[in-house]
């Protein structure tokens, strides 16, 4: 599908806009974008007297939607398979998913290891179009680490930054700080660490805590230092605890919360990330396996409580950002998340988790998650109305009117 990259600058008429942090609408609106930004948002008095006009009346206009946990880079669901892939091929492996995720509605997406600084210079130099990148550079572990992928008999070490990894190991404090520092020095957005076990790694157990307290501590330091934020892996109580004490911005997944660690996540303004279609994709995938007595476990150990989990941060109010996680051909699945998550959570409070929460996040809320002026243009018309039924936002053929990216449309009406 082409793109069209000009002009950036429209009239929206007849639009209903949806703003997500009140659920309410607010029809009979009109949105003027001026160089990629919405500049007013109003009545009729919100004109410009030569802005291309899309008419979009019967659809409803929302923010720009946000993965806030994706690795773009991962071309399998083997990470240790990564590193020895070529890295041309994960580049446009990369991009290409970038490019799908716009597509399915994804203005922008926070990558948690993988993506590196050349990724983003490609991107802002427009040699592929795709939703916006922020990235976390390489993913930080402890030897035997969740982002340590070699197999027991495995003694080498990845040398090169731009080999496709996933992750980089780092041991002691002092080592901690110095891959901090590197990352944000390449270009990191945030950092991305691992305190506790994984599903995809080999050598490492879901109940296990990774990295010391001093370590977690340094790390969360740096970043600070550079005004930049620490997202941390972690499953159980127990690892969470440890993390948010530490200062860690985000919680991914968090299966395992209870109601004591949600309280902490109140207490320190922290937000939780889970990420409930990688388990069921994975575990998938795990019974195809099956037959030829390959089995991961711990997919069905992290899988039976997803669910749970969620109910419990919810139940809680936690802050509750959207993400995914999917790996390699799964990423196909990315909007089956707001089927699932819908099971315990109001759609609209699902719709916040992808627009509003997720861009107060990233640090964002000026810019992303709203349809207000000031903010980038990213925006998402649907036919039919997604507080009502959340399964509007999933299927982009049937409901999905118009897409806008910074101004640029990716998807308009038949009639523009």
């Amino acid at each position: 599908m082409a793109v069209e990259r000009s002009p950036r600058t429209w009239l929206l008429t007849n639009a209903t806009v949806l703003d997500p942090e009140s659920g309410s609408l607010l029809p009979d609106q009109r949105i003027l974008v001026l160089d990629g930004t919405i500049a007013e948002v109003g009545g009729k008095e919100t004109t410009h007297h030569d802005a291309p006009v899309i008419d979009l009346r019967g659809s409803i206009v929302l923010p720009g939607l946000i993965d806030a946990h994706v690795h773009v880079t991962a071309a399998d669901s083997d990470l240790s398979a990564l590193p020895r892939l070529s890295p041309s091929y994960t580049a446009l492996h990369a991009a290409k998913s970038l490019e799908d995720m716009l597509y399915r509605g994804f203005t922008t997406v926070r990558d948690c290891g993988g993506a590196d600084f050349g990724l983003a210079q490609a991107q802002r130099a427009g040699l592929f179009t795709g939703a916006r990148l922020r990235l976390a550079g390489k993913a930080l572990s402890q030897t035997g680490g969740h982002g340590d992928v070699r197999h027991q008999g495995d003694d080498s070490h990845d040398t090169g930054y731009c080999h496709p990894g996933f992750g980089r190991v780092c041991d002691g404090v002092g080592q901690c700080r110095a891959a901090a520092r590197d990352e944000i020095r390449k270009g990191a957005d945030h950092l991305k660490i691992v305190i506790s076990g994984g599903v995809t790694s080999p050598t490492d157990r879901i109940d296990s805590t990774q990295f010391s307290i001093e370590e977690i501590t340094a790390i969360v330091e740096e970043a600070t230092a550079a005004n930049r934020y620490v997202a941390a892996h972690a499953y159980t109580p127990r690892a969470i605890e440890r993390g948010l004490r530490c200062g860690v911005r985000s919680i991914e997944h968090g299966n395992f919360i209870d109601n004591t660690t949600a309280q902490l996540f109140n207490a320190t303004g922290s937000y939780l990330v889970p990420t409930l279609v990688t388990y069921s994709a994975l575990a998938e995938e795990e019974r195809a396996k099956a037959g030829s007595g390959h089995r991961n476990g711990k997919v069905f150990e992290v899988l039976e409580v997803a669910l749970r989990g969620l109910e419990t941060a919810y139940r809680n109010d936690v802050r509750i950002a959207f993400g995914t996680d999917l790996l390699g051909g799964m990423q196909r699945h990315q909007l089956t998340e707001f089927h699932l998550r819908a099971e315990v959570v109001k759609p609209i409070d699902v719709i916040r988790s992808a627009t509003s929460v997720a861009a107060r996040l990233l640090r964002a809320e000026d810019t992303l998650g709203r349809v207000a002026p000031g903010a980038h243009a990213d925006l998402l018309a649907v036919d039919g109305n997604p507080v009502e039924d959340i399964g509007i936002l999933t299927d982009p053929a049937r409901h999905h009117r118009l897409l806008m990216s910074g101004g640029t449309l990716v998807k308009s009406p038949p009639w523009t």
